[in-house]
Order: structure tokens, then sequence, then C-alpha cells
């Protein structure tokens, strides 16, 4: 007599990768709703709704890799995600905050953005393809979450405590939309943390320091992500200095395939 086979819905494996999954998701539902709060005018709402899918965003890549359930299907899925909450949504919320008064040319500069987060998430995906190197500490743009989230900084510094000069959002958002869209698809090399190693002996500082942020978000929410955009701004050149240093370092190991590669 045969012996009967267990009926499983799903493989073994298959919950490793459905959990990262469904947290992409989550966000992207999130980002979604974020765009529903900014039309019904809750501009606060709309932020802190971009703010944790960001965080879900940073959280869903590194379950994957701990629980071994990373997927091709993720890797897209996550990419697709972020043009809606990274791309599409930050540009709706600033649309309804300032830009629709600008009319045609402020529909024409949110356009511009969501193009270059699709372009430079297009452009990631492709050159995550390539074999490991020095090179992966870097990004090459700012990433699409960081650029979501600083598009949003003129909303940001609105709802903050933080008042020292008064902003012409007429010309401040717009200008900060074009200047966003080329970092996003510029070469400048921003530093990627996906890899960082941290020692033991400094492990519970950056347990604490990561409490603290958290405590400081929840408690001066818009003072906090106002201040960390800042400083993640004035962390590019130090970026770009560290990588042209690294770059100089390993001369003999660097090829020069950036000059030919695809037109993305």
């Amino acid at each position: 007599m045969e012996p009967k086979k267990n009926f499983k819905v799903i493989a073994p494996r298959n919950p490793r990768v459905l959990l990262p999954n469904i947290f992409t998701l989550v966000g992207v539902c999130i980002g979604l709703t974020s765009i529903k709060f900014a039309f019904d005018g809750k501009f606060e709402l709309a932020v802190i709704a971009i703010i944790v899918a960001g965080i879900i965003d940073g959280l869903d890549g590194r379950i994957a890799r701990l629980i071994g359930g990373a997927s091709k299907v993720g890797k897209e899925l996550d990419s697709l995600t972020d043009v809606i909450s990274f791309g599409v949504a930050p540009a709706f919320i600033m649309y309804f905050f300032i830009m629709k008064d600008l009319g045609r040319i402020g529909w024409l500069i949110s356009l511009i953005y969501v193009v270059c987060v699709a372009l430079r998430l297009a452009r990631f995906n492709v050159a995550s393809n390539a074999e490991p190197s020095w090179r992966d500490n870097f990004f090459q743009g700012i990433p699409s979450p960081a650029g979501g989230i600083l598009v949003l900084m003129p909303l940001i510094y609105n709802f903050s405590e933080i008042q020292f000069i008064n902003i012409n959002y007429n010309i401040a958002v717009p200008s900060l939309f074009l200047i966003i869209s080329v970092l996003l698809i510029s070469k400048l090399p921003t530093y990627s943390l996906k890899k960082i190693v941290v020692r033991r002996s400094v492990t519970i500082f950056l347990l604490f320091s990561i409490i603290l942020f958290f405590g400081l978000l929840l408690i001066f929410t818009f003072n906090t992500i106002f201040i960390a955009s800042l400083i993640y701004l004035l962390i590019i050149p130090i970026s770009s200095i560290h990588y042209l240093s690294l770059k100089k370092k390993f001369s003999t190991q660097f090829d020069d395939n950036d000059d030919h590669e695809d037109i993305l």
C-alpha cells in the first residue's frame, strides 16, 4: 500500500519568501494611503505615512536576508512599490500642498520627479546583478526612499517647531523637486547601509542610538525628521569624498564599466 502524501497548500520554503513580501505590500498600502490623507488635507498624517513606509522598506529586505527568504520576485516587487511609496505618493502630497497653485508647471515638475524615481530604481536593479565589490557600500545617486522624504522637507519644516527662516513655498518646493530629481538619477556616490558591519564592542551603543532616534521620532516627530534630513544632505559630500579615496586605493581593481553601461 502506497504511503499517503501530506497535502500542503504551500511549499516549506514559501513562508520565508512570503513574510518579507507581506511587509513590502503593507508598506505600499501605507504609501498609497498617504495620498488619501493629502487629498483630505491631512498633510501631517500623509508625511507620517511616508515615514512609516520608509521604515518598512528598510526592514523588509533585511528580514528577507535574515530568514533566507530573499527572492527575485521580492526584489522586483520592492522596486515597484518604491515607485509608488516614494515617487508617486510624495509627488501627489506636494502637488496637493502647494504645486497645484503653479498649474501645469507644477504638474510637469511632479511628473519629472516620478520619472526620475522610476529610472533610478531601474538602474539599481540592473546594477545589483553585477559582481560584488567595494562599491556595493555606495549607491549611485540618492536612494528613492531618501528622495521621497527629502522632497517633503518644506512640508515637514512647516509642521516642525524649527522656524528660523520664512520660506516661499512657490519657489522652494519646485526647486527642491528638480534638485532631488537630478540627485536620484545622478551617479553621485552616497552611502549604502545595507552591508554595514558593526563591531560587537559597539553594538550596545548602536542599539541605544536607534532607540534614542525612535524615541525622538515619537516625541518630536517633525523636528527629528527635518534635522535627520539635513544631516543626510550634509553627509552626501562626505560619502563622495570617501568614495573617491577608496577608488584611488582600489584603482588596480577598478574598471570603467560605468562609462559603457546601458542608457539607464
